[in-house]
């Protein structure tokens, strides 16, 4: 053979190479960032719109204190029933189809809620709305692993900021618009329908990928999952477990502590800029937080730090709850952040995006089952104790084992490895 022939190599010797999809054109990756940024908006003003109203809702339909705990639990029980069913729904039609959906059920449900009439039909259709919230929750990793490979640390910081928006807008705003359009609380929580309206339209275009929701690439072609036993990994459980009570706190504060505030003589509408404030610290914050969490081999003393923050924040609820009320809604705020972290060490609990997809869709959903009964027993401990104390000491008492648990979450192992 001379030595500008190239050898000729049989099929059996030829290697394999997983073929490639054509990369995604600059305008549909623009799509898919502006999908992302209206979709993570509408993911939490369904909750925090209700909290500087819920006295209002629960004169309006006549709730006792245990009914509107239920209606507090409802969020993540929803978020663990039907996030369980995202990545099967992904598969089969593909993950910006059931976002795209997740986006009408949310807008159906907030606008049907104030006005079905009852307390059942209050809840069913705060149910509708929440079922869009949750499919969209576990999905949004596997669409930025999906379309931004290269960019999952920035990507997961950008919708996690928008996240963090939605979610101080609606509780800072909620009250405002109800008495600029009235006064009547139903007004107010039918606004922010337009808005899962609006984030309808730039997953239209993504209605047709039929990709399945595995965290693939766009670039690459689809890999065999591997079988893997998630719920043999400590660190899965670990996670798990993290999630569901820093999604504990979440709720609870959302729900509960324009309430806390308003008790203590704060007036609605301070009360509902306070939560504005706890919420809005995530905006700065869950950028910033899964940048540093990604340079770190162990992420336990993030955890540790957010969790003492949130205890000074709680000690200053039951010492001091309208003299400090400002510096424990910061505290809270910076407590709250837990929740990019919780997503930062999904993406780096598991090396393979099949992995992603299974340790999101197993930690979110347990953590919210485990999250779903805080709101109620706090409901139900300030009805019959007739304040705030027992609440209260509740609260900080579950972030003990939530820093325990990050801890363990946080240690430098992958979920492959122990499956």
């Amino acid at each position: 053979m001379r030595s500008d022939e190239t050898p000729t190599l049989s099929p059996a010797a030829t290697p394999t190479r997983a073929p490639s999809l054509p990369a995604p054109s600059p305008w549909l990756l623009r799509i898919v960032t502006l999908g992302l940024v209206l979709a993570a908006l509408n993911l939490r003003p369904a909750i925090t719109s209700l909290g500087p109203l819920l006295e209002e809702v629960r004169d309006g339909l006549h709730m006792s204190g245990s009914v509107a705990g239920v209606l507090t639990s409802v969020p993540p029980l929803c978020f663990a029933l039907f996030g369980f069913t995202a990545p099967r729904l992904a598969r089969r039609f593909g993950a910006g189809a059931v976002v795209c959906a997740g986006m009408v059920a949310i807008a159906a449900g907030l606008v049907l809620r104030p006005f079905v009439g009852g307390t059942a039909g209050f809840l069913a259709a705060s149910a509708l709305a929440l079922m869009g919230i949750a499919v969209s929750n576990i999905l949004m990793p596997v669409i930025v692993k999906r379309w931004f490979p290269d960019r999952v640390g920035t990507m997961t910081g950008l919708y996690s900021m928008a996240l963090a928006l939605g979610t101080a807008l609606a509780a800072a705003l909620t009250v405002p618009l109800t008495d600029a359009l009235g006064g009547n609380w139903r007004t107010g929580l039918v606004v922010w329908a337009a808005l899962a309206a609006v984030a309808v339209l730039p997953w239209l275009p993504l209605v047709r990928d039929r990709a399945p929701g595995s965290g693939q690439p766009r670039g690459q072609a689809p890999q065999p999952a591997p079988a893997l036993r998630i719920t043999r990994s400590r660190t899965s459980w670990a996670l798990a477990c993290f999630f569901g009570l820093q999604a504990t706190a979440a709720y609870i504060t959302m729900q509960w502590m324009p309430q806390i505030f308003r008790d203590a003589g704060v007036s609605a509408g301070t009360a509902g800029v306070l939560l504005a404030v706890t919420m809005a610290m995530g905006v700065p914050l869950a950028f910033v937080i899964p940048r540093v969490a990604a340079r770190l081999k162990n992420q336990g003393a993030i955890a540790l730090v957010l969790g003492g923050c949130g205890l000074v924040g709680y000690a200053g609820l039951y010492l001091a709850p309208a003299g400090g009320a400002w510096l424990w809604a910061l505290l809270l705020g910076i407590a709250n952040c837990a929740f990019p972290l919780a997503l930062t060490m999904i993406g780096m609990r598991a090396r393979t995006g099949a992995g992603v997809v299974r340790l999101s869709a197993f930690a979110q959903s347990t953590g919210y089952l485990i999250a779903a009964p805080g709101p109620l027993l706090v409901g139900v401990l300030y009805q019959h104790s007739g304040g705030w104390g027992l609440p209260i000491a509740l609260m900080a008492g579950l972030l003990v084992p939530q820093m325990v648990a990050g801890v363990l979450a946080g240690r430098d192992r992958t979920i492959e490895d122990e499956c």
